[in-house]
């Protein structure tokens, strides 16, 4: 199977050499071509449209930006795989860019892991048409970002049973009642572990994001009452309350 070429276009230097670095040690999927802008980026669209497979594409960029290089594409009738990946997170432009036919929305900062499930996704299954799951896609960007801020590092295990419980309480809110008896067990299966290690590495995550987490967004997302000298939530106190603000961010009442 030959791999999958990624054309990435993105101001941000760093970031496009730390993709480029994880699919060198990956199979499947190659960084071939980059841009730092939406002209230069139409360019090699235009020009070298039969050397990629797949565009990864900011929209926030200096001089012409990722609205520009979407616009261009309609207008002139080229079809490829877009994956759109910003900081920008609005409801009103995820909307505007799927009338543009872009297939996923991923919320920076992102993982790395997350970005090639998107790109396997995209290049393995046979769409209809190319309409953005826009909830699904920018839920998990959301938890993403939240965690992050948190102060909680993706590497360590709490932050993916944080992340996956957070994602099952979305979906299925009457699991609230059974943090102990039905989600951590579930978790557990998942990742083939064992209940005490889910509640532990929780319970890690939240220590750690404690210490390095930002203020105002646990003041936001916890209340006033946040204080480093009083007690941190507890694990399903943590999960619970990010899941209640994603449900009301996206109007899931």
């Amino acid at each position: 199977m030959k791999d999958i070429r990624i054309l990435m276009i993105d101001d941000n230097e760093n970031l496009i050499l730390a993709v480029k670095e994880y699919f060198a040690n990956r199979d499947g999927i190659k960084v071939v071509l980059t841009a730092n802008d939406g002209k230069e980026g139409m360019e090699l669209i235009r020009n070298r449209s039969k050397d990629f497979d797949v565009i990864i594409l900011d929209l926030i960029m200096p001089g012409k930006d990722g609205m520009y290089v979407l616009e261009c594409m309609k207008n002139e009738n080229i079809n490829k795989e877009v994956i759109v990946a910003t900081s920008y997170n609005s409801m009103e432009v995820i909307r505007e860019v799927s009338e543009y036919g872009v297939n996923y929305y991923v919320l920076k900062p992102f993982d790395l892991i997350d970005l090639e499930k998107r790109i396997l996704d995209l290049t393995n299954k046979e769409y209809d048409n190319k309409i953005i799951d826009m909830e699904h896609n920018n839920i998990q960007s959301s938890i993403s970002k939240i965690l992050h801020e948190l102060g909680i590092p993706s590497h360590i295990k709490g932050y993916q049973y944080i992340r996956e419980g957070i994602n099952i309480l979305y979906d299925r809110p009457e699991t609230v009642g059974g943090i102990t008896k039905e989600l951590y067990p579930e978790l557990a299966s998942k990742f083939d572990t064992t209940v005490s290690r889910v509640e532990r590495a929780i319970r890690h995550a939240i220590e750690v994001s404690w210490n390095r987490g930002s203020w105002d967004l646990m003041e936001e997302i916890f209340g006033h009452s946040v204080d480093v000298d009083k007690a941190k939530p507890t694990n399903s106190e943590f999960i619970v309350t990010i899941a209640d603000k994603l449900r009301l961010d996206y109007h899931r009442i």
